[in-house]
């Protein structure tokens, strides 16, 4: 079945709902899936005369969006309906681990251009889920790749939450990223999805977000709903020079437990660049916190503060409801403002506001 058949078949029973920015870039995925499809399978006769791959005339495309708009659904749902060509689908944070683990092993004079020849001798679509730039080594290497794999005739396609000129905003040495940022603008069609519902939250009406007790079966069900059933990768975010390492994070959403958020010395800065990278962020095991433990205590309020200010999402797994978290202490009465937001945050209407 083709791409606009597919799509067709899920708007009929009901499984997606009509949405404009969807079917505009549905619409350029089609187009490129015919194009695709029209293209000679490899390893024919005339193929098999040249050393790499025939290039075809074709314009990759790079979608990009807030999470949960559908990025990805379209993107595996275009994956699927090209079925004459050797393919790759895979996440940017996989794929990049997968490049730094060839460069320690290939020893020559061009690593980038080896690695190049050996995508290109397997792949001529290549689709890459959730590109973000975030360390340096990654932005050095990827606009050579790029660049080498759309000579040797490999059709890329790429999703992110970031427009290209977002990427790698505030990286170190970011002058030396501008030049690939010109050219994604200029090789790959540039499409934003456009504001608009978060299809995912609209799943969690029916479902409690602040679990009290040990509910690991639930925080995992949720996690599945959000993430789309991804494992999960752990990350790196650079903030003020350090690294805030994620254990765990996929499609916009991070995984935390209260000792890796509040045990450790964290602070507004390292808050506020979750906020700012993740939606929805998920709390694993708070307990009762004992009025001895105020600097746990501080940090949590503060926590709550920013994501609150930064209309963040949050699944909380805890020992106790918000109002008996923290009983007595130094803070109790600023953790009244937070058992207050805690409340709010839980809210039907905080889960549908952007």
């Amino acid at each position: 079945m083709g791409l606009a058949k597919s799509y067709a078949a899920l708007l009929e029973s009901g499984k997606v709902k009509p949405d404009a920015a969807q079917l505009h870039v549905l619409a350029k995925l089609v187009t490129l899936s015919d194009q695709l499809n029209q293209i000679p399978k490899p390893n024919n006769f005339i193929n098999r005369l040249f050393k790499s791959p025939l290039k075809p005339t074709l314009r990759g495309l790079y979608i990009h969006g807030d999470v949960g708009r559908g990025k990805t659904f379209l993107m595996d749902l275009f994956f699927a309906s090209i079925t004459s060509l050797p393919k790759q689908r895979i996440h940017f944070h996989a794929f990049m681990q997968d490049i730094h683990a060839k460069r320690a092993t290939l020893k020559s004079d061009d690593v980038i251009a080896d690695i190049a020849d050996d995508l290109a001798s397997r792949t001529k679509l290549l689709c890459l889920d959730e590109m973000q730039i975030s360390d340096i080594a990654d932005a050095m290497i990827i606009g050579r790749l790029f660049e080498a794999l759309d000579a040797r005739g490999v059709c890329i396609v790429t999703t992110s939450n970031l427009p290209p000129d977002g990427l790698y905003k505030e990286g170190l040495n970011r002058q030396l990223f501008i030049p690939f940022i010109a050219w994604m603008n200029e090789h790959l069609e540039v499409i934003h999805m456009g504001d608009g519902v978060d299809y995912r939250l609209g799943r969690m009406s029916s479902r409690q977000t602040y679990l009290v007790g040990n509910n690991i079966s639930e925080m995992n069900a949720i996690w599945d709903e959000l993430t789309d059933h991804s494992a999960g990768e752990s990350k790196a975010i650079e903030v003020l020079g350090r690294t805030l390492v994620v254990p765990k994070s996929a499609r916009g959403c991070a995984r935390f437990t209260f000792a890796e958020l509040c045990e450790h010395p964290l602070g507004a800065p390292d808050y506020l660049a979750l906020a700012r990278n993740f939606r929805t962020i998920f709390i694993d095991d708070i307990p009762i916190i004992k009025a001895s433990n105020r600097n746990e205590a501080k940090r949590f309020i503060l926590m709550i503060d920013t994501f609150y200010d930064s209309k963040t999402k949050l699944v909380i797994s805890a020992a106790a409801p918000p109002e008996k978290l923290y009983p007595a202490g130094q803070h109790a009465k600023e953790f009244g403002r937070t058992v207050s937001r805690l409340k709010e945050m839980q809210s039907a209407s905080w889960w549908k506001a952007t």
